[in-house]
């Protein structure tokens, strides 16, 4: 294992960012609570929760979002919506994670910032790019991400990062930033140590028992911290 290094601003420990599978039917909000309240203890808390559901309108996708909003807002949770700051600001949500096309057709951070206001959380897709990153910061994100960093089957993968790009990261701003891309327990410790905020996890939780799931990922987080 290598030294991990130093940042010269304090750093709060890294914290998860947990995304939904593509079906979010059925048991899924009953599987979320579970989840939640399995991430709920420690300094190593889930801190959001992503709502990322494809190719449905928006009425369907806010019926699907309501009872998991609810949820998250019990546990004061923050309930991120993806890629859509229509369905974002229809739901009046916590904040909208913005992919790089998705910038573009929604009028990019600033338009987000001015239909969600400003307590909302926006973050922006950057891959394995510091110029996106740059852009990003410079036009108000609340957070970056960086990724994949790993092989992942929750979407294709066109980019992939290196742990340094955290680091770097790190040793510039204070805003923060967010590992994605096939991280499990067992290949969250480089991650954690080269600087990421938050680790974005999906199928690393809903693929078998969300409640043992989190609790490997917290302990791999606070065992590499």
């Amino acid at each position: 294992m290598t030294d991990a290094p130093t940042f010269e601003h304090t750093r709060a420990p890294t914290q998860l960012y947990l995304i939904s599978p593509a079906d979010v039917g059925g048991d899924f909000p009953e599987r979320l609570a579970r989840a939640l309240d399995a991430g709920l203890k420690g300094r190593h808390r889930i801190a959001a929760f992503q709502f990322r559901v494809k190719d449905i309108d928006d009425h369907a996708a806010a019926r699907l979002a309501a009872p998991l909003q609810a949820i998250c807002a019990e546990r004061e949770i923050a309930f991120i919506v993806n890629d859509s700051l229509t369905l974002a600001k229809r739901l009046n949500a916590d904040g909208v994670h913005l992919g790089q096309d998705d910038l573009a057709r929604e009028g990019g951070v600033k338009v987000a910032r001015q239909e969600l206001g400003q307590d909302a959380q926006i973050g922006v897709t950057c891959h394995n790019s510091r110029h996106l990153a740059l852009e990003a910061g410079e036009a108000g994100a609340d957070y970056v991400a960086f990724g994949a960093y790993y092989p992942t089957a929750t979407k294709e993968v066109e980019h992939y990062a290196e742990p340094d790009l955290l680091t770097w990261w790190q040793g510039l701003f204070e805003i923060p930033c967010v590992a994605i891309g096939g991280i499990t327990a067992e290949n969250a410790a480089p991650l954690v140590r080269a600087g990421a905020d938050f680790l974005a996890v999906s199928g690393a939780v809903w693929n078998g028992d969300e409640v043992a799931n989190v609790k490997a990922l917290m302990d791999a987080i606070l065992a590499a911290q």
